[in-house]
């Protein structure tokens, strides 16, 4: 295959994507819509605070369970054909498919959905924070589609160095690593307040948040994925580093881009400090995350496409 129908079917590829996960958020909302019955409320424990729920999967009847497995089987088909973009890409163009804003971001959306996947398949009653991965996902991928999309070609030529491979890999595994870990913050944060209102009294609801798996193994899921994320953050900062000294002559220059980048590793920092910190457990603790999750998208963002400085040039890590 020529280089213009390697580049066109990696196009093909990433529409079907998008038909793909746009499929399994209509399966997950049905997932939560007809088969799965709220928990019930939870014991008080101590000073009145909500005891952990029991394992919710029990509660979901197999009209839940076969909507479930439909949902996660159109994520893994998406997630295929979501890494077919980048392979094809990359075969296009004889390079690393991670070479401008395009390609960096499609990959940091299909790392965030393979840590989903790996979660869901662990823990199947995690399942249900399929609807609220996948819908920003179809969400990111249209933007991405819209005004992000380059056409194939070859690297600048300050980008043709093999840190690509160090330094932007780590960066778009950490990023997508994170991204799970801050929805699953947010969905922390919701359903932990629900949890206090049943536990000072309100009868439990019917709604989606009922339908959530417990607060406390959301918010095992946020700490364990942002400390899984947290290293690979961290090495994609150092690693960084070392590139700059290679190409510009320097370690550090606070760079809009160096700057945000290090400014995440601080917030996720706290975040992992925080458990340990009185006053800082819980909500407090999840709202560290949440705003880690906002800086990244907006080192993303607005670092990369508004801003200047000497990573303009690529719009990548």
């Amino acid at each position: 295959m020529t280089a213009d129908s390697l580049s066109a079917l990696s196009d093909t590829l990433f529409s079907i994507t998008v038909a793909l996960y746009s499929l399994a958020v209509v399966a997950f909302c049905a997932q939560l819509a007809f088969g799965r019955r709220p928990a019930r409320a939870p014991e008080l424990v101590g000073a009145g605070a909500p005891a952990a729920l029991p394992d919710e999967a029990a509660t979901e009847n197999r009209q839940g369970r076969r909507w479930g497995l439909i949902a996660m089987g159109l994520t893994i088909l998406g997630a295929c054909t979501q890494a077919g973009v980048l392979v094809f890409r990359g075969l296009a163009t004889d390079r690393l498919p991670w070479g401008n804003m395009y390609e960096f971001a499609t990959a940091t959306v299909l790392v965030a959905v393979v840590a989903f996947i790996l979660f869901a398949v662990k823990a199947p009653a995690l399942r249900h924070l399929g609807l609220f991965v996948l819908a920003p996902v179809v969400l990111a991928l249209v933007l991405i589609g819209l005004f992000l999309y380059a056409e194939a070609g070859p690297l600048v030529a300050a980008l043709r160095s093999y840190w690509l491979a160090i330094h932007v890999t780590t960066a778009i595994t950490g990023f997508g690593i994170f991204f799970v870990s801050g929805i699953a913050s947010v969905m922390y944060l919701v359903r932990s307040r629900y949890e206090a209102r049943v536990a000072d009294g309100e009868a439990p609801g019917t709604g989606i948040v009922a339908r959530l798996p417990a607060a406390a193994a959301l918010d095992r899921v946020a700490h364990r994925t942002a400390v899984f994320g947290f290293p690979i953050w961290t090495f994609a900062v150092i690693a960084g580093a070392i590139w700059a000294e290679a190409a510009w002559g320097r370690f550090w220059g606070w760079d809009p881009k160096e700057t945000w980048a290090f400014i995440a590793w601080v917030v996720y920092a706290a975040y992992l400090h925080a458990p340990t910190t009185a006053g800082w457990r819980g909500r407090g603790a999840a709202w560290v995350n949440v705003v880690g999750l906002a800086v990244m998208i907006f080192n993303l963002l607005f670092v990369n496409m508004v801003s200047t400085g000497l990573h303009s040039y690529a719009g990548v890590g």
